[in-house]
């Protein structure tokens, strides 16, 4: 075989190989993240008619303490008036490790998660939490409905279809999913919804919630 033949055939399959290769380094990567993170199940309803998945509005409280002293860094009971957290699942509104330990939950069941830094702050850490530490979380799911960011789920909020979601909208949404499940709620309940989702979405405070608005997700690692 010619040389230049010869080198082109081993550029060929020293190419095909590092593809291979990377193919094979890139299935185990994809996989880490739920191999990392530890769950342990503490409560789960005997009645479950919904698991949470990516892209679902989940209702919760947390708390959160480094695993090397058990000191407690964070408390949703406390923050913030100590409201339950609104947040969709799985697209970065939270830590990636809760976006992975928080999948498949049923309403009203309890989880102990353990991140890896790596999942959690970081090399850098955030706040009271230092730099390369393994957290603990204590979860507690309060309701999980389908979550109104798809642009299907807009179109379907959007009764008037002016291409802006007023509270009176969001609010109707909101009241026929929890009567599909079965659990219909106050109106103090809705009001608290609003007022956390408005507050989150209504970036330009008008009172209503943009297209533009709607498909914005913020980093909030708690």
């Amino acid at each position: 075989m010619p040389r230049t033949q010869s080198g082109m055939m081993r550029r060929l399959v020293s190419c095909a190989v590092c593809v291979f290769l990377g193919w094979q380094l890139g299935s185990v990567w994809a996989a880490e993240p739920q191999d990392q993170v530890q769950i342990q199940v503490l409560f789960r309803p005997e009645e479950c008619s919904r698991r949470s998945k990516k892209g679902d509005l989940i209702n919760a409280h947390y708390d959160g303490f480094l695993e090397k002293d058990g000191s407690q860094f964070y408390c949703s009971r406390s923050d913030k008036q100590g409201h339950p957290q609104w947040f969709v699942l799985g697209v970065g509104q939270v830590i990636r490790g809760l976006d992975v330990g928080m999948m498949d939950m049923c309403a009203g069941e309890k989880r102990k998660v353990t991140v890896p830094s790596e999942l959690a702050f970081g090399p850098t850490g955030k706040g009271p939490v230092p730099p390369n530490a393994t957290v603990v979380f204590e979860v507690e799911v309060l309701s999980v409905s389908r979550g109104p960011r798809s642009m299907e789920a807009f179109g379907q909020i959007d009764v008037d279809k002016d291409k802006s979601l007023t509270k009176a909208e969001v609010k109707e949404y909101l009241k026929l999913e929890y009567e599909k499940g079965g659990k219909p709620r106050d109106e103090p309940f809705y009001e608290k919804i609003l007022a956390d989702i408005f507050w989150k979405s209504d970036q330009d405070r008008d009172g209503q919630i943009s297209a533009k608005e709607y498909n914005i997700y913020e980093r909030d690692e708690l």
